[in-house]
């Protein structure tokens, strides 16, 4: 097993050397806007899962993600000569769903809004369920009241 150090090391220089490789472009139609966003390695530095998203629609999504398996062989072999090991790691391409879950917690947080706008609202018309003032005060007695109710015993 590897240091975790240099398992994230090799993680961090796999995904420069794909980035620029497929900045320079790979000769497929098929290979929309891709950026790739992660990438994780094995204990082991055996396999490397590699993050990434793509600007365009689901077609376009579909097309790269052929396009980039088509790719594999070619961009495992850039890997290989740019890296400093004793094996090449096999490399997996892995949509990742970023912007779709950014979009879910966009949706998420206006719904909040809405809701806290609305409770806000009931907050400023809400009124008190008993007196406006609900705690004991003590109690002031005044100047007829001093003597009492049983000042006939005396």
């Amino acid at each position: 097993m590897a240091d975790p150090a240099r398992a994230a090391k090799m993680a961090d220089r796999i995904k420069v050397i794909v980035a620029k490789r497929l900045e320079k472009g790979i000769k497929d139609p098929r290979l929309g806007f891709v950026t790739i966003t992660d990438v994780r390695v094995t204990g082991d530095l055996q396999h490397a899962s590699i993050f990434y998203t793509v600007y365009g629609d689901d077609r376009e999504r579909a097309d790269s993600a052929a396009a980039l398996k088509s790719a594999t062989g070619m961009l495992r072999s850039e890997v290989g000569k740019n890296i400093t090991a004793r094996l090449t790691p096999s490399l997996e391409f892995i949509a990742d769903a970023l912007p779709e879950n950014a979009h879910a917690l966009e949706e998420l947080l206006a719904e909040a809004k809405v809701r806290d706008a609305a409770v806000e609202n009931l907050a400023k018309s809400a009124t008190y369920a008993g007196d406006a003032d609900p705690y004991v005060k003590p109690r002031v007695i005044g100047e007829d009241e001093e003597d009492g109710p049983f000042d006939d015993e005396r």
